[in-house]
This record gives C-alpha cells, structure tokens and sequence, in this order.
C-alpha cells in the first residue's frame, strides 16, 4: 500500500490554501456562466469568449484538484511546541554570511515561502543544507549566483 506523504506547513500557509481554495470554488459558477452566455453567441468553433472561458474553467479546476491535494496531506506544525539543538522545519535560523553579516531566516513550507520576509522553503537548496545542522557549523550552498557560505550562529523556535 502507498503511503501518502505529508506536506509540513505552518497554521499561516495552511490558511492561505483553505482562503485560495474557497475564493476559487466561488469562482466556479461564475465561468459556468460565462461559458452559457458564451454558448449562447453561437458558432463555438469561431467564439473566443466560449474558448477562454473554458479555458478559465480547465485552469480553476487543476488548481483546485492541486489545493484540495495539498490541504488533504498538510501537517501543521507549530514552531513553539518545537525543541532541540538542530534545525528542523519551523525553526527560525540566525546565519552569519561570508561578511560576519547575520541573515535570519525561518525554514518553511513552499506555501508560506517568502525570501523578503526572512521565510525559505525546506525544499529550496539553503532549506536543504539547513535542516539537520546545529549551531557553530558551517553551511555551504550552491546557488545560481554561486557558492555561498554560511555559519549557523543561532537556531529558536518562536
């Protein structure tokens, strides 16, 4: 039997998917409409509001299928019931880059993921080379604009 694997998310990008999913649901019986009124015009071979509105529906529905899959395996994790001397998924993480300069980041899932905001995925590749490392050790990460090097000064769980 397969196993379905969960999807770790803070209660925040669980929310942003469940407003997503009803905001599109909502959405629903308006492109049914557009695709009758559209029907309506008559020859659909040469109708471009018929087209795009059905178009608009197929797109509504993948998303749909995708949101209703992703909330179905979410694990909400609440970094302050979180512990210990590693970096794990929630943690915020204080790093000193190659200048002694300190970066803060909070280790995420891809729904809540913002870089301005200081949150990375613990998909993308520092998420990756962060989880598991405890402070004083020192990160390497291959990224488009090339190595980066990074210390880990500082793991809380906030």
């Amino acid at each position: 039997m397969a196993s379905v694997e969960k999807l770790p998310m803070l209660q925040e990008g669980y929310e942003k998917l469940t407003a997503e999913l009803k905001l599109l649901r909502e959405e629903r019986p308006r492109i049914v409409d557009a695709i009758e009124e559209a029907r309506a015009h008559g020859d659909l071979s040469e109708n471009a509001e018929y087209h795009a509105a059905k178009e608009r529906q197929g797109q509504v529905e993948a998303t749909i299928a995708d949101l209703e899959d992703k909330i179905s395996r979410a694990h909400i994790i609440d970094p302050t019931t979180l512990s210990g001397d590693r970096i794990v998924f929630g943690a915020t993480v204080t790093l000193l880059d190659d200048d002694e300069k300190p970066v803060r980041y909070q280790i995420v899932g891809q729904a809540e993921a913002d870089a301005k905001r200081g949150r990375i995925s613990y998909n993308s590749p520092l998420g990756r080379a962060l989880i598991g490392r405890k402070v004083d050790e020192e990160i390497e990460v291959t990224v488009p604009s090339g190595d980066k090097f990074y210390l880990v000064q500082k793991i809380e769980f906030i």
